[in-house]
Protein backbone atom coordinates (compact mmCIF):
# COMPACT_ATOMS: atom_id res chain seq x y z
CA UNK A 1 0.00 0.00 0.00
CA UNK A 2 2.34 2.44 0.70
CA UNK A 3 3.86 1.56 -2.13
CA UNK A 4 1.52 3.58 -4.03
CA UNK A 5 2.48 7.05 -5.59
CA UNK A 6 0.25 9.15 -3.69
CA UNK A 7 2.51 7.41 -0.55
CA UNK A 8 6.03 7.81 -1.96
CA UNK A 9 8.31 9.72 0.32
CA UNK A 10 8.86 13.27 -0.31
CA UNK A 11 12.74 14.10 -1.78
CA UNK A 12 13.62 15.81 1.25
CA UNK A 13 13.24 13.00 3.57
CA UNK A 14 15.79 10.86 1.81
CA UNK A 15 18.67 11.80 3.19
CA UNK A 16 18.92 10.82 6.54
CA UNK A 17 21.60 13.27 7.49
CA UNK A 18 19.82 16.04 6.54
CA UNK A 19 16.65 15.75 8.53
CA UNK A 20 15.57 17.19 11.88
CA UNK A 21 13.57 14.12 13.47
CA UNK A 22 11.94 16.10 15.62
CA UNK A 23 10.62 18.92 13.51
CA UNK A 24 6.40 18.90 13.04
CA UNK A 25 6.92 18.42 9.21
CA UNK A 26 8.68 15.01 9.24
CA UNK A 27 7.01 13.52 12.01
CA UNK A 28 3.43 14.14 10.41
CA UNK A 29 5.02 12.89 7.36
CA UNK A 30 5.33 9.29 8.97
CA UNK A 31 2.64 9.64 11.38
CA UNK A 32 0.26 10.19 8.88
CA UNK A 33 1.44 6.81 6.96
CA UNK A 34 0.53 5.25 10.46
CA UNK A 35 -3.07 6.40 10.44
CA UNK A 36 -3.51 5.41 6.99
CA UNK A 37 -2.34 1.41 8.06
CA UNK A 38 -4.23 1.61 11.54
CA UNK A 39 -7.47 2.42 9.64
CA UNK A 40 -6.79 -0.45 7.07
CA UNK A 41 -6.13 -2.90 9.66
CA UNK A 42 -8.79 -2.40 11.94
CA UNK A 43 -11.27 -2.59 8.89
CA UNK A 44 -9.65 -5.83 7.74
CA UNK A 45 -9.19 -7.54 10.91
CA UNK A 46 -13.09 -7.15 11.34
CA UNK A 47 -13.47 -9.24 8.07
CA UNK A 48 -11.01 -11.72 9.66
CA UNK A 49 -12.82 -11.82 12.91
CA UNK A 50 -15.89 -12.32 11.15
CA UNK A 51 -14.05 -15.42 8.92
CA UNK A 52 -13.63 -16.92 12.33
CA UNK A 53 -16.00 -16.38 14.33
CA UNK A 54 -18.85 -17.23 12.03
CA UNK A 55 -17.29 -20.45 11.05
CA UNK A 56 -16.75 -19.55 7.15
CA UNK A 57 -13.47 -20.66 7.71
CA UNK A 58 -14.13 -24.48 8.82
CA UNK A 59 -16.47 -24.57 5.74
CA UNK A 60 -13.87 -23.43 3.36
CA UNK A 61 -11.38 -26.44 4.78
CA UNK A 62 -12.65 -28.38 2.06
CA UNK A 63 -11.15 -26.68 -0.44
CA UNK A 64 -7.72 -25.64 1.80
CA UNK A 65 -5.63 -28.33 1.25
CA UNK A 66 -1.68 -28.69 0.94
CA UNK A 67 -1.49 -27.89 -2.71
CA UNK A 68 -3.29 -24.27 -1.60
CA UNK A 69 -0.95 -24.05 1.28
CA UNK A 70 2.18 -24.39 -0.03
CA UNK A 71 2.09 -22.04 -2.68
CA UNK A 72 0.49 -19.26 -0.55
CA UNK A 73 3.40 -20.18 1.90
CA UNK A 74 6.01 -19.57 -0.38
CA UNK A 75 4.58 -16.45 -2.16
CA UNK A 76 3.76 -15.07 0.95
CA UNK A 77 7.65 -15.58 1.81
CA UNK A 78 9.14 -14.57 -1.31
CA UNK A 79 8.98 -10.50 -0.85
CA UNK A 80 11.12 -11.43 2.02
CA UNK A 81 14.05 -11.99 -0.31
CA UNK A 82 14.70 -8.51 -0.81
CA UNK A 83 14.71 -6.97 2.44
CA UNK A 84 16.77 -9.98 3.45
CA UNK A 85 19.15 -9.74 0.39
CA UNK A 86 19.41 -5.63 1.52
CA UNK A 87 20.25 -6.20 5.08
CA UNK A 88 22.77 -9.63 4.47
CA UNK A 89 24.35 -7.23 1.63
CA UNK A 90 25.35 -4.73 4.58
CA UNK A 91 28.31 -6.84 4.93
CA UNK A 92 28.36 -10.50 3.45
CA UNK A 93 31.11 -11.60 6.41
CA UNK A 94 29.14 -11.11 9.30
CA UNK A 95 26.06 -12.51 7.72
CA UNK A 96 27.71 -15.90 6.50
CA UNK A 97 29.45 -15.74 10.32
CA UNK A 98 25.83 -15.16 11.76
CA UNK A 99 24.41 -18.59 9.25
CA UNK A 100 27.08 -20.30 10.23
CA UNK A 101 26.83 -20.37 13.64
CA UNK A 102 23.35 -20.49 13.24
CA UNK A 103 23.61 -24.30 11.32
CA UNK A 104 26.30 -24.92 14.33
CA UNK A 105 24.35 -24.63 17.12
CA UNK A 106 21.11 -26.02 16.44
CA UNK A 107 22.11 -29.35 13.72
CA UNK A 108 25.84 -29.66 15.31
CA UNK A 109 26.04 -28.88 19.15
CA UNK A 110 22.37 -29.49 19.85
CA UNK A 111 22.91 -32.58 21.99
CA UNK A 112 25.75 -31.33 24.01
CA UNK A 113 24.69 -30.14 27.21
CA UNK A 114 26.44 -27.72 29.10
CA UNK A 115 26.97 -27.46 33.11
CA UNK A 116 25.46 -24.99 34.94
CA UNK A 117 24.59 -24.49 38.54
CA UNK A 118 21.33 -24.77 40.31
CA UNK A 119 20.47 -24.16 43.78
CA UNK A 120 17.35 -26.55 45.21
CA UNK A 121 16.78 -29.93 46.05
CA UNK A 122 18.58 -32.30 48.54
CA UNK A 123 22.27 -31.62 46.68
CA UNK A 124 21.63 -27.66 47.43
CA UNK A 125 23.99 -26.05 44.97
CA UNK A 126 25.06 -28.58 42.35
CA UNK A 127 25.52 -28.44 38.77
CA UNK A 128 22.99 -29.63 36.08
CA UNK A 129 23.32 -30.09 32.65
CA UNK A 130 21.46 -28.00 30.32
CA UNK A 131 20.87 -28.24 26.79
CA UNK A 132 22.03 -24.30 25.56
CA UNK A 133 22.30 -24.73 21.58
CA UNK A 134 19.48 -26.72 21.35
CA UNK A 135 16.99 -24.58 23.25
CA UNK A 136 18.81 -20.50 21.98
CA UNK A 137 20.95 -21.55 18.75
CA UNK A 138 19.22 -18.00 16.85
CA UNK A 139 19.37 -16.17 19.83
CA UNK A 140 23.16 -17.11 20.71
CA UNK A 141 24.42 -16.83 16.92
CA UNK A 142 22.89 -12.99 17.24
CA UNK A 143 24.76 -12.55 20.16
CA UNK A 144 28.17 -13.56 19.14
CA UNK A 145 28.03 -11.66 15.72
CA UNK A 146 27.13 -8.35 17.90
CA UNK A 147 29.98 -8.70 20.02
CA UNK A 148 31.93 -8.94 17.31
CA UNK A 149 30.71 -6.84 15.58
CA UNK A 150 31.43 -4.89 18.72
CA UNK A 151 34.80 -5.78 19.09
CA UNK A 152 35.77 -4.71 14.78
CA UNK A 153 34.15 -1.36 15.76
CA UNK A 154 35.69 -0.20 18.94
CA UNK A 155 38.83 -1.09 17.43
CA UNK A 156 37.79 0.15 13.69
CA UNK A 157 38.53 -1.98 11.46
CA UNK A 158 35.16 -1.52 10.65
CA UNK A 159 35.53 1.48 8.01
CA UNK A 160 33.88 4.90 9.92
CA UNK A 161 32.97 6.52 6.47
CA UNK A 162 29.39 6.61 5.73
CA UNK A 163 29.78 5.80 2.47
CA UNK A 164 32.19 2.87 2.91
CA UNK A 165 31.02 -1.11 1.92
CA UNK A 166 30.42 -2.51 5.83
CA UNK A 167 30.27 0.86 7.66
CA UNK A 168 26.15 -0.14 8.83
CA UNK A 169 28.01 -3.36 10.36
CA UNK A 170 29.20 -1.08 13.02
CA UNK A 171 27.28 -0.64 16.26
CA UNK A 172 27.57 2.76 17.18
CA UNK A 173 25.99 4.01 13.54
CA UNK A 174 22.48 3.94 15.72
CA UNK A 175 23.48 4.62 18.76
CA UNK A 176 22.17 8.37 18.98
CA UNK A 177 18.66 6.05 18.68
CA UNK A 178 19.26 4.83 22.13
CA UNK A 179 20.23 8.20 23.40
CA UNK A 180 17.34 9.84 22.26
CA UNK A 181 14.27 7.41 23.35
CA UNK A 182 13.08 8.05 26.48
CA UNK A 183 13.31 5.87 29.70
CA UNK A 184 9.84 4.78 29.62
CA UNK A 185 6.74 5.39 27.30
CA UNK A 186 3.10 4.13 27.31
CA UNK A 187 1.39 3.17 24.32
CA UNK A 188 -1.95 3.88 23.86
CA UNK A 189 -4.71 3.69 21.21
CA UNK A 190 -4.99 6.52 19.04
CA UNK A 191 -1.18 7.44 19.76
CA UNK A 192 -0.81 8.86 16.55
CA UNK A 193 -4.27 10.66 16.25
CA UNK A 194 -6.79 9.44 14.84
CA UNK A 195 -6.89 6.39 12.04
CA UNK A 196 -7.53 7.32 8.35
CA UNK A 197 -9.42 4.66 6.00
CA UNK A 198 -9.17 4.55 2.46
CA UNK A 199 -10.57 1.70 -0.03
CA UNK A 200 -7.51 1.09 -1.06
CA UNK A 201 -5.76 0.10 1.99
CA UNK A 202 -8.16 -1.81 3.15
CA UNK A 203 -8.52 -3.84 -0.07
CA UNK A 204 -4.49 -4.12 0.06
CA UNK A 205 -4.55 -5.41 4.06
CA UNK A 206 -7.63 -7.95 3.19
CA UNK A 207 -5.78 -9.50 0.40
CA UNK A 208 -2.74 -9.68 3.42
CA UNK A 209 -5.28 -10.82 5.84
CA UNK A 210 -6.80 -13.67 3.02
CA UNK A 211 -3.01 -15.16 3.00
CA UNK A 212 -2.43 -14.96 6.46
CA UNK A 213 -5.30 -17.09 6.96
CA UNK A 214 -4.17 -19.68 4.70
CA UNK A 215 -0.90 -20.30 6.33
CA UNK A 216 -2.25 -20.52 9.77
CA UNK A 217 -4.40 -23.02 8.81
CA UNK A 218 -1.23 -25.20 7.41
CA UNK A 219 0.82 -23.66 10.54
CA UNK A 220 -1.75 -25.06 12.90
CA UNK A 221 -1.73 -28.81 11.43
CA UNK A 222 2.02 -28.36 10.89
CA UNK A 223 1.89 -27.63 15.05
CA UNK A 224 0.11 -30.47 15.58
CA UNK A 225 1.87 -33.10 13.38
CA UNK A 226 4.96 -31.65 15.23
CA UNK A 227 3.60 -32.08 18.95
CA UNK A 228 2.12 -35.82 17.95
CA UNK A 229 -0.99 -34.39 18.54
CA UNK A 230 -3.63 -35.20 16.07
CA UNK A 231 -5.01 -32.83 13.76
CA UNK A 232 -6.69 -29.78 15.04
CA UNK A 233 -10.68 -29.72 14.51
CA UNK A 234 -12.64 -27.21 12.94
CA UNK A 235 -14.16 -25.56 15.87
CA UNK A 236 -10.63 -25.13 17.03
CA UNK A 237 -9.27 -23.58 13.67
CA UNK A 238 -12.12 -21.16 13.61
CA UNK A 239 -11.34 -20.00 17.00
CA UNK A 240 -7.85 -19.64 16.65
CA UNK A 241 -8.71 -17.30 12.95
CA UNK A 242 -11.47 -15.30 15.39
CA UNK A 243 -8.82 -14.78 17.73
CA UNK A 244 -6.02 -13.88 14.96
CA UNK A 245 -8.13 -11.37 13.87
CA UNK A 246 -9.00 -9.35 17.27
CA UNK A 247 -5.21 -9.68 17.95
CA UNK A 248 -4.89 -7.62 14.49
CA UNK A 249 -7.65 -4.85 15.60
CA UNK A 250 -6.12 -4.46 19.15
CA UNK A 251 -2.30 -3.97 17.01
CA UNK A 252 -4.26 -1.46 14.78
CA UNK A 253 -5.70 0.43 17.53
CA UNK A 254 -2.41 1.09 19.33
CA UNK A 255 -0.57 2.00 15.95
CA UNK A 256 1.98 -0.84 15.62
CA UNK A 257 1.70 -0.83 11.96
CA UNK A 258 1.12 -4.71 11.57
CA UNK A 259 -1.01 -7.54 12.54
CA UNK A 260 -0.41 -10.73 14.60
CA UNK A 261 -0.69 -14.01 13.01
CA UNK A 262 0.49 -17.49 13.72
CA UNK A 263 4.39 -17.48 12.07
CA UNK A 264 6.08 -20.23 10.20
CA UNK A 265 9.31 -19.80 11.27
CA UNK A 266 8.25 -20.97 14.99
CA UNK A 267 6.48 -23.61 13.85
CA UNK A 268 9.52 -24.41 12.00
CA UNK A 269 11.25 -23.73 15.83
CA UNK A 270 9.88 -26.73 17.36
CA UNK A 271 11.57 -28.59 14.90
CA UNK A 272 14.70 -27.17 15.93
CA UNK A 273 14.09 -27.18 19.60
CA UNK A 274 12.16 -30.35 19.94
CA UNK A 275 10.33 -29.10 22.97
CA UNK A 276 7.03 -29.81 21.34
CA UNK A 277 5.06 -32.52 23.61
CA UNK A 278 3.58 -31.49 26.56
CA UNK A 279 5.74 -34.41 28.27
CA UNK A 280 8.58 -32.67 27.33
CA UNK A 281 8.58 -28.74 28.82
CA UNK A 282 11.42 -26.29 28.28
CA UNK A 283 12.45 -25.41 31.98
CA UNK A 284 15.56 -22.95 32.33
CA UNK A 285 18.07 -24.19 34.48
CA UNK A 286 17.80 -21.91 37.30
CA UNK A 287 14.57 -22.10 37.91
CA UNK A 288 13.49 -25.31 39.90
CA UNK A 289 10.80 -27.71 38.87
CA UNK A 290 9.73 -30.44 41.63
CA UNK A 291 8.60 -33.58 40.37
CA UNK A 292 7.90 -37.31 42.50
CA UNK A 293 9.58 -40.25 41.96
CA UNK A 294 8.75 -43.48 42.83
CA UNK A 295 9.80 -43.35 45.77
CA UNK A 296 8.42 -40.27 46.88
CA UNK A 297 11.36 -38.55 46.88
CA UNK A 298 12.04 -35.05 45.39
CA UNK A 299 14.61 -34.19 43.04
CA UNK A 300 14.96 -31.43 40.02
CA UNK A 301 13.76 -32.24 37.11
CA UNK A 302 15.79 -30.97 33.97
CA UNK A 303 14.80 -29.90 30.51
CA UNK A 304 13.82 -32.87 28.55
CA UNK A 305 14.35 -33.49 24.79
CA UNK A 306 11.12 -34.01 22.77
CA UNK A 307 12.01 -37.35 20.85
CA UNK A 308 10.47 -39.32 18.13
CA UNK A 309 9.29 -42.26 20.89
CA UNK A 310 7.67 -39.49 23.01
CA UNK A 311 5.87 -38.14 20.05
CA UNK A 312 4.63 -41.69 18.54
CA UNK A 313 3.81 -42.12 21.99
CA UNK A 314 1.80 -39.15 22.65
CA UNK A 315 0.44 -39.43 19.12
CA UNK A 316 -0.97 -43.38 19.81
CA UNK A 317 -2.93 -42.37 22.58
CA UNK A 318 -4.84 -39.31 21.52
CA UNK A 319 -8.04 -39.24 20.41
CA UNK A 320 -9.10 -37.66 16.99
CA UNK A 321 -12.10 -34.85 17.30
CA UNK A 322 -14.49 -35.67 14.67
CA UNK A 323 -17.03 -32.64 12.98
Amino acid sequence: MLSLPSWKCPEWTLNASQVNTSSPAFVEEWQRRIRELQGAIMVASCVQMLVGFSGLIGFLMRFIGPLTIAPTISLVALPLFDSAGNDAGIHWGISFMTIFLIVLFSQFLKNIAVPVPVFGGEKKCHASKFYLFQVFPVLLALCISWLICFVLTVTNTLPSSPTAYGYLARTDTKSSVLSQAPWFRIPYPGQWGRPTVSLAGVFGIIAGVISSMVESVGDYYACARLVGAPPPPKHAINRGIGIEGLGCLLAGAWGTGNGTTSYSENVGALGITRFCTASCTQVLPFWPRLKHGVKGEVDMSQPARCSQTSSREHLSGATETRM
